[in-house]
């Protein structure tokens, strides 16, 4: 009779830790849904309902502080996320989410303390290595990029990354990795709000690129990848003679393709000449080529050519949707910025 009274009690209170496992998960569902439409307020309300029932929840926690950070409650939120990094279950976000407080407030030097212990305990997160660019960016420390170029040699996925590189890279002398990070993070976040931007970017790095001062300049780098890049789009220089158009960048960029692989892939295996090359063969080179350079060209230009190759630009945005581009972490060649 006891053994059954015992298996009765452990059988109770497991169907009230599962309903308070349901009521948790409910709630977080909720604040999440409050935060995502702006309603600060409510969110927070439901997390604190949500954390008595479950006051150790990482999520929650992690979650509570960073909706006090979008209300700009800056003074909540670095007392709600100040515990995070500490806990024993603490994860990249618990860093990330102080590290923007601390930004917020401008506590540079703890920040920077706090990113040297994420970066200890994650050694391999492109998300800290970006923030902890950002914050030194602020200050106009520009040994930022050596921490974005480390974000993505150890962490090739990550876009944030390759978004400042490219954007730092395009106000120097050096074109050609605002080029390469500038297209491999329109291929990691194909539709955001930086996409348009970069897109712009590189569009203006071409006709950077074609002028006569930036290509003799091919022999001055010391990065070996880098000299193969611009000995091989040299060859199609004169194709640019009469501007820098998607007409022009397609044939160029074409003739690169053909080029590198038949010369240089071997020595430089690398993902993104990779998927130009399949996006060649299947026929969508030229409607990836308009993706990139048309709107930014010339936007009415690029939206009539779309109506007149609807079928070529549907095919190759349909593929793009499916897909997922994802680099190798051993095909990271910018030694000379990482050291």
């Amino acid at each position: 009779m006891q053994k059954l009274s015992f298996v009765l009690i452990c059988l109770v209170w497991a169907v009230v830790g599962l309903a308070q496992d349901q009521d948790v998960k409910k709630l977080h569902e909720t604040a999440r849904t409050f935060q995502q439409q702006g309603d600060y307020a409510n969110a927070v309300l439901v997390l604190n309902r949500a954390m008595q029932l479950e006051p150790n929840n990482l999520e929650l926690r992690k979650d509570l502080a960073f909706t006090y950070y979008l209300q700009r409650d800056f003074v909540k939120a670095r007392e709600a996320a100040k515990p995070l990094p500490e806990r024993p279950d603490a994860d990249v976000q618990s860093y990330q989410i102080l590290g923007m407080v601390y930004k917020a407030i401008e506590e540079r030097k703890e920040c920077e303390k706090l990113y040297k212990a994420g970066l200890k305990k994650f050694p391999n997160s492109g998300v800290l290595y970006n923030e902890y660019g950002e914050m030194l960016w602020t200050k106009q420390d520009y040994t930022a990029i050596k921490f974005w170029e480390k974000g993505i040699e150890v962490d090739p996925n990550f876009s944030g990354n390759y978004y400042n590189a490219a954007k730092h890279y395009y106000f120097t002398y050096d074109k050609v990795w605002s080029l390469i990070y500038g297209e491999i993070f329109l291929n990691l976040e194909s539709y955001s709000k930086r996409t348009a931007e970069i897109k712009d970017l590189l569009l203006e790095g071409y006709k950077k690129l074609f002028s006569e001062a930036n290509m003799l300049s091919k022999q001055e780098t010391k990065n070996p990848f880098a000299a193969a890049f611009l000995g091989t789009m040299a060859k199609s220089a004169s194709q640019t003679q009469a501007g820098i158009t998607p007409e022009s960048l397609t044939i160029v960029r074409t003739r690169f393709v053909l080029d590198w692989f038949d010369k240089e892939a071997d020595k430089f295996p690398f993902r993104l000449f990779e998927y130009q090359r399949q996006l060649l063969k299947e026929g969508m080179f030229d409607a990836y080529n308009q993706w990139i350079f048309g709107a930014a060209q010339n936007l009415p230009a690029f939206q009539n050519w779309t109506t007149t190759h609807a079928a070529s630009y549907n095919q190759f945005t349909g593929f793009q949707k499916g897909r997922v581009f994802k680099l190798p972490t051993k095909q990271y060649y910018q030694t000379v910025a990482s050291k």
